[in-house]
């Protein structure tokens, strides 16, 4: 032990050496014209469902396939859906039919039915008030019962009841259907073109489309599979934004600014450097995370910030430890996401 303890002090104190000359080192090239910070690639990802629940048909996508946005990546089995549309599309037109017709109003010919209908019972109530006057004087005079008196003079108020309901009928038929018929005709036919469009949309929504340009991360259900609007399909990833999420020292804050550009360098491509520039810098301070491997004590202070970065190759992944240099001596320009776009034309 006697021999094993001077190696182990000296080894401890080399390791010290060594972690100091590198803290001196990196130092050194933040005092200079650039601030070096250290993070890893990170993007968005999205969670693809149906919208419409059913059995999956047929997947069109696998793992790793790039994707277009308005690509069609599912299909349900749409039978159900489609009777329920050809059912409400029947009821619709025959809720048409009736408001035309409450619209137009009385045919001619059932107006002159009805002024007939008037007429003729005019007719009955005129011969049975001669009747009655006749049975009236015969009752007078003792040649008749008083009961046939009594059954003419029913018969007439009965006729003139007719009549008076008649001349109703005729009115209305004249008059045409009420306003408010109408006005309740036309609701419910809005009623039922609304259950259409909401039926359509749901046999639409059978058809899943990619929302955006990306590659299928994840596929996580298989056709025969039951689908619901709460089970995602695919895991997409976005390959727009693309950025680094990265860790400013509380010493650093001060030298660097939102719309800064940055060079992005990676190890799995040596050499190479991809634009960028400064898209978010956090108001909040917290301590270095653990996944970053930067020579900073652990326990200091940082601020962590989002560095987009221009991937036209397809180089960069999700999780990619990278080195982004930011230099000092620039001028802050109103540098934004559609920057990597406008650069992608003009290197094509």
């Amino acid at each position: 032990m006697k021999k094993i303890l001077p190696l182990l002090i000296v080894a401890v104190l080399a390791a010290v050496a060594a972690k100091k000359i590198l803290l001196e080192k990196e130092n050194q090239q933040r005092q200079g014209n650039a601030v070096i910070i250290f993070g890893n690639i990170d993007i968005r990802e999205v969670q693809l469902a149906f919208e419409s629940p059913g059995r999956i048909e047929e997947l069109m996508v696998e793992e790793g396939d790039h994707v277009k946005r308005g690509d069609l990546l599912g299909l349900l089995d749409d039978s159900t859906y489609q009777a329920e549309v050809q059912r409400l599309k029947a009821e619709v037109d025959a809720q048409e039919q009736i408001v035309a017709k409450m619209m137009a109003g009385s045919r001619t010919q059932e107006i002159e039915a009805a002024r007939a209908e008037v007429e003729a019972l005019r007719a009955k109530v005129h011969n049975a008030l001669i009747n009655y006057k006749r049975l009236k004087n015969l009752a007078h005079k003792k040649f008749i019962q008083q009961q046939a008196l009594d059954d003419a003079e029913a018969q007439l108020k009965a006729l003139k009841a007719e009549l008076e309901a008649a001349k109703q009928r005729l009115g209305l038929i004249v008059e045409g259907p009420r306003k408010e018929d109408i006005s309740a005709a036309k609701a419910v036919l809005e009623a039922k073109k609304s259950a259409l469009k909401l039926a359509e949309k749901h046999l639409k929504d059978t058809r899943l489309y990619s929302p955006k340009d990306g590659i299928i991360e994840n596929r996580i259900l298989e056709p025969g599979s039951m689908a619901f609007p709460q089970t995602p399909v695919f895991t997409l990833a976005l390959k727009d934004p693309l950025w680094v999420r990265a860790y400013i020292p509380e010493s650093d804050l001060g030298k660097l600014r939102q719309g800064m550009k940055a060079v992005v360098k990676s190890d799995s491509f040596p050499g190479k450097e991809y634009e960028g520039w400064i898209g978010y810098i956090s108001p909040v301070a917290e301590f270095t995370p653990k996944q970053v491997e930067t020579t900073e004590l652990r326990t200091k202070l940082v601020y962590q910030c989002r560095v987009f970065v221009c991937n036209h190759e397809d180089e960069l992944r999700l999780g990619m430890p990278v080195t982004v240099e930011i230099p000092l001596d620039q001028e802050i320009s109103d540098v934004h996401q559609n920057a990597c776009k406008a650069s992608e034309g003009g290197n094509s």
